[in-house]
């Protein structure tokens, strides 16, 4: 019997050809939360709840059983933990890294990653300014893959939503990235523009039931050429470069923000100045946000869940 203390998913999250199921790992990152909530409880008695799964959407870049597209060499997560609970105490916080990151180790030791903690409690860029979101960062001496990163958000909400939110923050990004005047192009590493890029498809993909239909007119034809590049494999520095002008001739950045803008002014939010938004609002999504992205995600998850039962001879 398998220590309550030991993260799994339902099925292996590695393939032999090193692929990922991206089903299986959002059940260990969900699994992962709960072993740490449960260690918390037995050894210190505090009630900590947590609710964590994929941060980065590669699971819309993924056949019809969630198994990645291309090897996935960065991994991330996102934790979403409870305001005005037991870790305000710094002790209380000291004891939820510590069990985070053994259970990380012991969650992938079995598919062959050696992960050790390289860095805690980095600021989050564009997060909260009165409450920043923190970053882990585990590096593999294995190589299997480059690294795994968590952000952690302090505002407890459905791992969906905080992902909806978490993408005013990547346009955020992206504005300081498109910016070439503070980085000129040729100064960039292409592979760093390459995920940039992809990061770019994810956040489209993303709010893409939120767009309006002028906009997906424009921008689709360009998200399809970008992505399908990146299935065959996209490699050459030049047409890396050449994608990286199109996004941003295009205007797609704009796009995004004027999405967000539309749904939280009516809120009084400005998706501009997130960082000053009362930290009541962190991973706070309208209604009719939630309405029209959530619905997509789920879907995701639960075809992969219905693809895997039938592989699996479930259904």
């Amino acid at each position: 019997m398998m220590s309550p203390f030991i993260p799994q998913a339902s099925g292996p999250v590695f393939s032999e050809d090193e692929r990922v199921n991206l089903y299986y790992l959002n059940e260990l990152y969900a699994d992962i939360a709960r072993c740490v909530s449960l260690q918390l409880k037995e050894n210190h008695q505090i009630e900590v709840p947590i609710t964590s799964g994929i941060w980065g959407g590669t699971y819309l870049i993924a056949d019809d059983e969630g198994k990645s597209k291309r090897r996935i060499w960065r991994m991330y997560f996102i934790a979403n933990l409870p305001q005005n609970s037991p870790l305000d105490k710094r002790e209380n916080m000291e004891h939820l890294v510590g069990y985070y990151y053994t259970s990380i180790i012991n969650a992938f030791r079995p598919y062959g990653l050696e992960l050790d903690l390289n860095m805690w409690g980095g600021r989050l860029p564009y997060s909260n300014g009165v409450k920043p979101s923190l970053t882990m960062h585990m590096v593999d001496s294995s190589e299997k893959v480059n690294w795994l990163r968590g952000f952690f958000i302090w505002n407890l909400v459905p791992w969906e939503e905080s992902i909806i939110h978490d993408t005013i923050r990547n346009v955020k990004e992206f504005r300081e990235k498109f910016n070439i005047k503070k980085t000129p192009i040729m100064k960039r590493d292409p592979k760093d523009i390459k995920y940039l890029l992809q990061d770019v498809i994810i956040t489209y993909r993303t709010l893409e039931n939120s767009f309006s239909s002028d906009f997906l007119e424009h921008a689709r034809p360009i998200i399809d050429e970008i992505g399908g590049r990146f299935l065959e494999g996209l490699f050459d520095p030049v047409l890396i470069r050449e994608f990286f002008f199109k996004v941003r001739e295009n205007k797609l950045i704009v796009g995004f923000e004027e999405t967000l803008q539309e749904y939280y002014l009516k809120e009084g939010l400005n998706v501009r100045r997130v960082e000053d938004w009362p930290v009541e609002k962190i991973n706070y999504v309208p209604e009719g946000l939630k309405e029209k992205l959530i619905p997509p995600i789920k879907n995701i998850f639960a075809s992969f869940k219905s693809n895997l039962d039938r592989k699996n001879g479930l259904l």
